[in-house]
């Protein structure tokens, strides 16, 4: 067997043929400077909780936002307020720290109606430590007598500062020239075609489930450190290896686990680092202890998974320690966690003995093609045709819903646009139908399939 090890250890370096790869931008700043408001006007929803109470925001929060047509990953951090005795703030500004190890670039906040604070000052002392692009911005600067008193703020030492109103919209367009101008190039099919097609498998789970087992086992040597305790591994590592005479590219990450056991520094840092190589993925390997049992964690990895479009294969392991009945139980307890994703495969692993690992692997190629499926137009549309001869979409609110064409549009996951006369009346019951009968004719198991319905273009 061959294996490679890649020039990627987590963090911001990007994995070539990784075309899904967005910025990662964290909003940092001391409290009550209006951070989760800039995050709300940047991400176009009002996705944080604001008000004018100090620390309100204290988990990282992310949302998916646009600039300029560059897609990029936004980061709410709690108010950064190093100097406070308070432990709660002391975590706040751990998170802020671990928000810095992956951000691609930082918008710091100020407040321009304030003159500059100990904590300001500090912030942006570490941020100058920092290698990671820094952008400052004086935020509550609703008018130009504001905005102008602001220019105290460079007493801190700063090259620039804008101006910005989070409320009202002011100076936005200019702070999202500038993000962009600073976002890493756009990436790039650079790779052969040979090796963007390699499947990118992310192994991810709670700690101690056996994920750094696993890929010892695939490759045949103690690469990763496996150890029973917690948190033994943080980067996440690339591997190449080629397995049944196929390339593919092994993530193994950190363990995952919830938000109120992530304590320490180091983990913190290793959750967004699994978090990260999921979105570099095609295929993420959930990997649960069968003696412990699936758990709502699991579920939101999931859940995360398929969220962004990535094709799923979970796996029991430790079942060698079950007898019949406990892995009876543990199957069905697994299918009833993840039964909004019953077309993934459910597979018995012992890893440390190496029964069940072929079939595994067999199901992650078996998902990863499915990802990568195309279906001609044709060959849908007869599907099609069967489909609403059977079974045609029911009358909604008096009106008859018609559904005219199908085409696949995208693959990675599977993508189908289907135009109708009222898409908006198509029943959710019927969505669900049709999708079902996608994945029964044309074998989608193991990835996500959308279905999206748009109305029948007008003629002018």
């Amino acid at each position: 067997m061959t294996k490679r090890r890649l020039a990627h250890s987590g963090g911001v370096q990007r994995a070539r043929g990784a075309s899904t790869q967005r910025p990662i931008v964290a909003i940092v700043g001391r409290p009550n400077v209006g951070k989760s408001a800039l995050f709300n006007r940047l991400a176009g929803a009002k996705v944080a909780i604001v008000e004018d109470v100090p620390g309100v925001t204290r988990d990282r929060l992310y949302a998916e936002a646009l600039a300029l047509g560059r897609p990029y990953v936004l980061i709410d951090t709690g108010g950064f307020d190093p100097g406070s005795e308070d432990p709660l703030t002391q975590n706040i500004a751990l998170q802020v720290r671990i928000a810095l190890e992956e951000a691609d670039v930082v918008i710091c906040v100020l407040d321009a109606t304030q003159a500059p604070l100990p904590s300001d000052r500090e912030a942006v002392a570490l941020l100058r430590e920092s290698e990671v692009p820094v952008l400052h911005v004086a935020n509550k600067a609703d008018n130009n007598a504001i905005a102008q008193s602001a220019m105290d703020l460079y007493t801190l030492g700063l090259d620039t500062l804008r101006p910005v109103s989070a409320l009202h919209g002011h100076g936005i367009g200019d702070l999202e020239d500038a993000l962009v101008a600073l976002f890493p190039d756009a990436p790039e099919d650079s790779g052969t075609e040979e090796e963007v097609k390699i499947d990118r498998i992310a192994i991810v789970g709670r700690p101690n489930a056996g994920k750094s087992s696993l890929v010892n086992r695939l490759l045949g040597e103690e690469r990763q450190i496996v150890d029973d305790r917690p948190g033994t591994t943080v980067d996440s590592v690339d591997t190449e290896v080629l397995y049944d005479g196929e390339p593919l590219i092994l993530i193994d990450t950190a363990g995952i686990r919830r938000k109120r056991s992530v304590e320490e520094g180091l983990e913190a840092l290793a959750v967004m680092q699994a978090l990260r190589a999921i979105e570099r993925s095609n295929v993420v390997v959930l990997m649960i202890d069968a003696q412990q049992g699936a758990t709502e964690q699991d579920a939101r990895l999931a859940g995360l998974s398929i969220e962004r479009g990535r094709a799923l294969v979970i796996a029991l392991n430790k079942t060698d320690l079950l007898d019949d009945d406990g892995r009876k139980q543990a199957l069905q307890q697994a299918k009833d966690t993840f039964a909004f994703a019953s077309w993934a495969a459910i597979q018995f692993v012992s890893v440390q003995s190496g029964r069940g690992v072929k079939k595994l692997m067999h199901a992650v190629r078996e998902s990863a093609a499915a990802h990568k499926k195309r279906v001609t137009t044709s060959e849908v549309n007869r599907f099609f045709e069967e489909v609403l001869d059977r079974h045609p979409p029911p009358t909604m609110d008096s009106r008859s819903v018609r559904l005219y064409y199908v085409t696949q549009v995208q693959a990675g996951p599977p993508t189908f646009v289907i135009q109708s006369n009222y898409p908006d009346r198509v029943h959710f019951s019927y969505r669900r139908y049709v999708v079902n009968q996608l994945r029964e004719r044309f074998g989608f198991m193991g990835t996500p399939l959308r279905v999206m319905y748009r109305g029948k273009e007008k003629r002018s």
